[in-house]
Order: structure tokens, then C-alpha cells, then sequence
């Protein structure tokens, strides 16, 4: 394949300048043996050996997609390390999979990686709205989305650079991706991101142990003015369907209470916790509230439904419904806080700057061997992967009987349930196996 115009990132690094792209003409179509010369389209061909160093035009292409996180660059500088001191090329798909249907690709080199590690976000920008198998192309009659799977085409766009590999960083969705791709031969490896620490089949993502830490240092923030004026105050977290952040965040926030969507909250027993805890010595209440958090026979609080995604649920609003409630049954002043996207955003920790490091130095060990349609993950205290298959359209939800769950009740923290009720003192058996009833059915 030619390569017009391209440019390394640093040499673009201007964001007034108009990026300079490679562009492949839309009319050169490979032929079936330039396709298989550049693996393609067997299935057989995924589970292959595929490194070759002595080639001279082995290509490696590396994209990171969905919801940004801290580390991402890490994982990045990682695979652009590894690809080049075996002297081959690594390209970076830009803006995830939209980049990949609009040919948006740039020649990474190690220039472009040497000062990231620090920094947050991706220097190759990311996507959260495309969904390969499903691309919206327009509208019918009555006003729904119509859709066309583009898989081919993103496939032809990364033979066209000569890519015999993809590296796959994101959350669930975007591995359910890397499936599609991995199940239409070509050769995928997948690293798992996101803040939510929701992804099936690892005990940690990167990105996660940074978003606590900021939810936890705004917690201590929000601290010092409800402590100040005798108030409540709910902290709405993210997290989607599962309560990951506002778990570990009210933990170590020394929140009185944490709600949880894995845990359907009863009002009256969490306005009746504030209550108790303005009017027995403290003065105030920090909630740490999931923006998935619901009521028991409630639903979750959806903020807006984006028809333009490819997951157009934007979940948001439970902390100022829940604050106007706690105030009308308990009559102690409350106020609400969504951290939003503050959560994603800064320098990654050092946890997060080392585990990324690692997933993406394990995802190019996987592809050396010839591993591929698997994904990184750090199970049980130690890196290893797994197959894609078992993550896709999947999510990793706190369980019944997660041992944060009783720490925090050990240590005072109510958790919305009737097992926590004030006149309950600490959970009766009885209670506990209520509380394990609801969620054995979520």
C-alpha cells in the first residue's frame, strides 16, 4: 500500500493546524491475493502466528475507543515501544472506530510517545457513538435509525495500510468490536479500559483507581462546606449499572451513606440515616451516589436518550431527585453534586500509569505468539487474557456478597437498604438474606 502525505502526531501537534491524513482511494479495492498476503479474511488465519520480524512491511495498527479514561496513553506508548524495537510500523487509528470508516490514520513514532505517559486522555482521540456492525447512514418514515454494517469496509481500511493487526483498547462495547472483527479473520487484541471497572473477566481496569481517587478528593472538598452549614449533601458518581466508583470512593471518603445500582435504595430508610447522623453529633451527611443508583421498585433516572450512539442511554439525575426526597422526609437542608466528567479527566495515577503500562506491553507478548481474539486482563493479583468471546456484551457488576459491602457496613456506613434501616441496628440474618434476595434478581 502507498502512504500519501502522512505526518507523526508530534509534527501536527498544533490543534489550530488541519491534521494531515492518509488517505487511500476509495476506488483501489485489494485483490484476494494482496488481502491474503495481508492476512485477511480467514477466519483460520486469527489464530495463527502472525509476527514476522524480518518483514519489512509489517504493519501494526493500535486504537483506542469508547469513553476516554486516564492511562490510555500509557497503553499507547506501551505498543508503540514494543512495535518499533521489533522494527516494524505502528499506525494509530484516529477517534476509534469513526476514524477507521473515515480512513483517519497516523504513522506513530517514538517521538510521538516519549512525553505522554503523564498526560491524560488519548493522543489519538476516541469515540464513543459507532458501533461498526450497526453504522447509522439515516432515517425512514417513521423517524427511526436506519443502519448498515461497515464492518468490510473498516477491515479493507487497515489491509489498504498494510496492517496485519489491530490493538483494541476500550471498554465492553468496543470489545464486543474487536469480536466482530476477530470473528471476520482479522487478527484483534484486546486491552480493557474504562472508569467504570465494569468489564467482564478482570478485577481491574486502568482508569478506575484515578476516577476514585478524584471522586475521593472532592468528597473531602464537599466535606469541609456540609460540615460548614449542617447539610446533606449527595455526590452523584458514574459508573452506569455498576457501583464500582461510589463503593470504593464512599469507602474512602468516609461517606455515611453509598448507594449502589447493584443494591435498589429505600428512601425513607436513607432519609431516616441522615437524620440520624445531623442529630447525633455530626451535623451534616455525605451521601456517595451511583448515577445507576434506583429505588426499590423504581427504575434508574435516565438524563437524555442519545439516538445518535451506539448506546443512547445517558443515565444522570438521581442525586437531585434524591436530595429534594431526603430534604421533604427528613427536613435537614440537602444539596447535590454530579462530578461528571471531571471523573475522567487529569493525569492517570500511579496505579493506573503502571497497569496500563503492563496491559499494553502483554497485549504485543499475545500478538508475538500469535494469540489474537483475546483480551488483556489482571485476574487474581497477576496479568493474563482471555477470550473475547467471554467479554463481549457483558458487565462486571459488584456481587451480593463482595466483601466491600460488608466492610462498609462494618464501618458505619449505611447502604440504603431495609437491612440498614436505623431501628435495624447492625443487619439482623433476616435482613441479609432479604438484601441478597434483590439482588440475586438484578
Amino acid at each position: 500500500a502507498e502512504y500519501m502525505g502522512t505526518t507523526s502526531l508530534s509534527q501536527t501537534h498544533n490543534p489550530m493546524a488541519a491534521p494531515h491524513i492518509a488517505i487511500i482511494d476509495e476506488s483501489e479495492r485489494l485483490t484476494p491475493a494482496h488481502a491474503d498476503r495481508l492476512r485477511g479474511k480467514s477466519p483460520e488465519r486469527a489464530k495463527t502466528p502472525i509476527w514476522k520480524k524480518d518483514s519489512d512491511n509489517f504493519h501494526v495498527a493500535v486504537m483506542t475507543a469508547g469513553g476516554d479514561c486516564p492511562g490510555l496513553n500509557a497503553v499507547i506508548r506501551a505498543v508503540v515501544t514494543n512495535v518499533i524495537a521489533e522494527g516494524a510500523t505502528c499506525w494509530g487509528v484516529m477517534d476509534g472506530f469513526l476514524g477507521l470508516l473515515e480512513n483517519r490514520f497516523r504513522r506513530l513514532e517514538l517521538h510521538d510517545v516519549e512525553n505522554i505517559l503523564h498526560e491524560g486522555g488519548t493522543i489519538i482521540g476516541s469515540n464513543n457513538k459507532i458501533d461498526p456492525e450497526h453504522v447509522i447512514v439515516g432515517k425512514d418514515a417513521h423517524g427511526k435509525n436506519i443502519t448498515e454494517d461497515r464492518t468490510e469496509l473498516c477491515l479493507e481500511r487497515l489491509r489498504a495500510h498494510g496492517c496485519c493487526a489491530l490493538i483494541i483498547v476500550g471498554g465492553d462495547g468496543t470489545q464486543s468490536g474487536a469480536l466482530n472483527f476477530t470473528r471476520r479473520g482479522f487478527p484483534c487484541i484486546g486491552v480493557c479500559k474504562t472508569i467504570d471497572n465494569d468489564v467482564w473477566g478482570t478485577d481491574q481496569t486502568f482508569g478506575f483507581a484515578t476516577a476514585v481517587q478524584t471522586v475521593v478528593d472532592s468528597m473531602d472538598k464537599c466535606r469541609t462546606t456540609a460540615m460548614s452549614h449542617h447539610r446533606a449533601l449527595v455526590i452523584e458518581v458514574m459508573g452506569r449499572n455498576a457501583g464500582w466508583i461510589a463503593l470504593h470512593a464512599g469507602i474512602a471518603g468516609a461517606a455515611d451513606i453509598i448507594l449502589i445500582p447493584e443494591l435498589p435504595f429505600d428512601v425513607d430508610v436513607v432519609a431516616a440515616a441522615v437524620k440520624k447522623r445531623c442529630e447525633t453529633g455530626r451535623g451534616f451527611a455525605l451521601i456517595s451516589c451511583s448515577e445507576g443508583a434506583m429505588p426499590a421498585g423504581g427504575s434508574q433516572h435516565v438524563e437524555r436518550v442519545d439516538h445518535s450512539s451506539a448506546e443512547p442511554i445517558r443515565l444522570g439525575g438521581v442525586s437531585k431527585w434524591l436530595a429534594e426526597q431526603i430534604e421533604a422526609r427528613s427536613g435537614i437542608e440537602t444539596r447535590y453534586v454530579v462530578l461528571g466528567h471531571t471523573q475522567r479527566g487529569g493525569s492517570p495515577c500511579a496505579e493506573d500509569r503502571v497497569l496500563a503500562s503492563m496491559f499494553g506491553n502483554h497485549a504485543m507478548k499475545l500478538l508475538r505468539e500469535g494469540r489474537c481474539g483475546r483480551m488483556v486482563v489482571w485476574k487474581d493479583g497477576k496479568l493474563g487474557d482471555i477470550p473475547l468471546e467471554e467479554v463481549a456484551n457483558k458487565q462486571r457488576k459488584v456481587p451480593a456478597d463482595h466483601f466491600l459491602i460488608d466492610v462498609a457496613r462494618r464501618c458505619g456506613t449505611c447502604l440504603g437498604t431495609l437491612a440498614d434501616a436505623p431501628e435495624s441496628g447492625s443487619a439482623s440474618a433476616s435482613a441479609d438474606a432479604s438484601a441478597s434476595a434483590s439482588m440475586s434478581n438484578i
